[in-house]
């Protein structure tokens, strides 16, 4: 006997033993099936695993004494030292195997309801759905300008069937589990009943959810879909997220504190109460676990109390204890009157066993359709049965798996397939549901729901139905981004001292010159420099934030979280406070160690014309950041139009001796108007004194204006030009938004 199949008992302080831990087959996974040999009075219990779903404690303790007779004879003397001293031993203990496994695998001892569904059942039914994707559509427009084709080509031979004549029936209460190997339907499948299936078409059949045929509005008000990726604000805590959401998604009737209860009752049916107060976090942002994370998600599409809940791979980057901690949540789930369906690669036996039902797909067809405890009898029943301590889920899930090494290997395990597939479709024929039903069993065996407290009260939804308006909207948003960004103090300090750190070294290098003034070429390479290098760092900054939260737009806009104006008005006042705490910090140091102007009006004038700028280059990093989809073409695009703006200033090569195309890209350059303006505050009216030799030579700031064809326009007319350059970019952002999918790279 293997020293890894010895029970091993753990101990408390009090010395008491609790019941053992097995290491080893029993323990990590139980037994599913047969090898078919002649087993002895210990296999005969082990094998029932494939009749009954859980062991009554009688017979787990037979086994327990045959193998601690095994280890005793193994160990010798050691094996009769006390428990205490060893930690060898059976200890009996009053509780069946599903409690034993849940003690090992779950940290979840409440197993109450804090919020069920209280609307009516809902079902979601698919018959005969024939589903075909167009692979060239998945492909992004500018990848295919990177291979040298047009993006708007297309090829009428790349379609490819992603999912054939797909019939099942769920109901609330059940939880659906789609396994199989990757590429085998289980995205294209979520994508048709989500209505999310982009540049694909349904050939045949048809999705009914409760009896009526599914539309766009119909998957609104029933189903929520938790994505693969959480795409949540990092510096938000768990409370405050749900909180945000709450004021987006519930109905207008709810009132404050009907809200605060059911961010309450999604929190303690989550169990996220011991980390409501932290911040959800990210790759970069220290936060909440994995696992919670995950949760989180999910509980922002919970908030609306959805009768149907969809997700895509939620145990995807999570280890096996967590991911199992969260499947059993989803359970939980399902027994508040819900339906969730949800998709896996190929799930261990602890997890395996939560489900109710279970959809084994190869390659778009279905295998087998049915209860998840029902799985390994119907597969021995057809000649494959789950070998003794293998995991059904991964054994079947890699019988039916399409080798594509090699072509003889990829036609013979795809016609094993599809013999499976056409034999289930055979025994399935006469069923309603088509779900296979196993033959009639006693009652209470083989059930692996516990007994659920329900909860004491349920709140009943409002009538009306009517979501927040978008001036709520734009509320909310705009208080949710200020929160995160001004939580956010690493970045915060780091663009704070790096608009310190350029002020005082531009400031510093014009310093000391006392009442003698510097040359005017000097003074004005200094005010080229001060409208045209901070503006230059803004660009990456919002480029990369914004495209760090295009996910999570993309979703919340498809989800109907709210539209796109509320967001655009969010976004564009969301960034003032810190752009008029850059301004000042860049602007204040520069401009009295260089001695410029001293007196207040210059001093403010010049202020405003820096604000502008800025703010003109910050909206043009928007229009680049919603315009193209990956954060590399956004920074290239913005950058190329900064740096045409750059040289078409008027500091590096004078205006009058711009051609055609460089003088109409200068109109437009709001850092030509920025230099001109600084120019006209900083010399118009004055007089400036030019040495030659020994002679000093009086000259009129007017002439120099005039010299450098800076004085083309009065001042006042620099600023409506700039606030026109501005609003023409706002403008652009908006129909941006309107009319360009967020959608991100990763999604394509």
């Amino acid at each position: 006997m293997p020293l890894s199949d010895v029970p091993l008992a753990r101990t408390h302080g009090s010395g008491q033993n609790t019941p053992p831990v097995f290491v080893g087959a029993f323990a990590r996974e139980e037994c599913w099936g047969t090898d078919g040999g002649s087993p002895n009075e210990d296999q005969r219990l082990l094998s029932s695993g494939t009749e009954r779903k859980h062991w009554h404690w009688q017979e787990t303790a037979k086994v327990q004494e045959n193998w601690q007779r095994g280890a005793r004879m193994l160990l010798g003397p050691m094996a009769e030292m006390a428990p205490e001293d060893t930690g060898l031993g059976v200890r009996a203990a009053p509780q069946d195997a599903s409690g034993l496994q849940d003690s090992l695998f779950s940290s979840e001892s409440d197993n109450s309801l804090y919020f069920t569904y209280s609307g009516q059942s809902n079902t979601l039914e698919v018959q005969g759905l024939s589903y075909q994707v167009d692979a060239a559509s998945q492909v992004p427009w500018f990848e295919r300008l990177a291979q040298f084709r047009m993006p708007w080509t297309s090829h009428k031979d790349s379609c490819e069937q992603g999912i054939q004549n797909l019939s099942f029936k769920v109901r609330s209460g059940q939880m659906l589990a789609i396994i199989g190997s990757s590429g085998c339907g289980r995205a294209s499948l979520l994508d048709v009943i989500t209505g999310r299936g982009h540049g694909s078409k349904v050939k045949s059949g048809h999705i009914r959810i409760n009896g009526q045929p599914s539309t766009p509005q119909l998957v609104r008000k029933y189903v929520a879909h938790v994505r693969q990726q959480d795409r949540l604000l990092p510096n938000l805590t768990v409370r405050e997220t749900l909180a945000f959401v709450a004021q987006l998604r519930l109905p207008r009737a709810f009132s404050q504190a009907q809200r605060n209860k059911r961010v309450d009752d999604v929190i303690a049916e989550l169990r996220l109460r011991q980390c409501a107060n932290t911040r959800v976090g990210n790759t970069y942002v220290r936060g909440v676990s994995g696992g919670e994370r995950r949760r989180v998600s999910i509980g922002v599409q919970l908030l609306w109390n959805p009768g149907i809940l969809i997700l895509d791979e939620p145990t995807s980057g999570l280890d096996s204890f967590t991911a199992h901690n969260l499947v059993k949540t989803l359970s939980r789930l399902a027994k508040g009157n819900r339906l969730v369906l949800i998709s896996l690669h190929q799930p261990r036996s602890d997890i395996f066993r939560l489900f109710d039902l279970v959809l084994l797909m190869a390659s778009g067809i279905t295998i087998y359709l049915g209860a998840a405890q029902h799985m390994v009898q119907y597969f021995t029943a057809v000649g494959y049965p789950c070998p003794r301590y293998s995991n059904p889920a991964d054994f079947y899930v890699d019988l039916t798996s399409i080798d594509r090494q090699s072509r003889e290997q990829e036609v013979a395990t795809t016609e094993k397939a599809q013999s499976l597939a056409a034999l289930f479709r055979e025994k399935v024929r006469d069923f309603n549901d088509f779900v296979w039903q196993a033959e009639a069993r006693e009652p209470g065996v083989g059930t692996c729901s516990k007994s659920l407290v329900l909860p004491r009260e349920t709140e009943p939804l409002p009538t009306p139905t009517e979501l927040p308006g978008p001036v709520q909207q734009f509320a909310t948003l705009i208080s949710r981004q200020i929160s995160n960004d001004f939580r956010d103090l690493p970045t915060l300090l780091i663009h704070g001292a790096e608009a310190c750190l350029m002020s005082l070294t531009i400031g510093f290098l014009y310093y000391g010159h006392g009442a003698v003034k510097v040359s005017f070429m000097d003074t004005a390479a200094l005010l080229f420099m001060i409208g045209a290098l901070i503006p230059f760092n803004v660009i990456l900054d919002v480029i990369a934030k914004c495209h760090s939260e295009r996910a999570m737009l993309y979703y919340e806009l498809e989800d109907g979280l709210y539209t796109a104006g509320p967001y655009f008005f969010a976004k564009i006042l969301g960034e003032l406070p810190e752009h008029c705490a850059y301004i000042f910090i860049y602007g204040m140091p520069t401009y009295w160690l260089a001695n410029l102007r001293p007196s207040p009006e210059p001093f403010l004038l010049h202020f405003l014309l820096v604000w502008l700028v800025v703010f003109c280059c910050r909206i043009m990093a928007l229009c680049a950041a919603a315009l193209l989809p990956t954060f590399h073409m956004s920074s290239f695009f913005g950058n190329a139009l900064y740096n045409s703006f750059y040289l078409t200033g008027g500091f590096m090569i004078s205006l009058d001796n711009l051609w055609t195309v460089p003088a109409w890209i200068s109109h437009v350059s709001f850092l030509r108007w920025c230099f001109e303006g600084l120019m006209q505050i900083q010399f118009k009216g004055q007089m400036y004194h030019l040495a030659v030799g020994n002679l000093t030579i009086p000259v009129p700031g007017d002439k120099i204006l005039s010299s450098m064809h800076l004085d083309s326009y009065p001042l006042y007319a620099i600023y409506f030009i700039l606030i026109s350059i501005s609003g023409g970019f706002v403008a652009l952002y908006f129909v941006c938004l309107k009319l360009i999918k967020q959608k991100p790279s990763r999604d394509w």
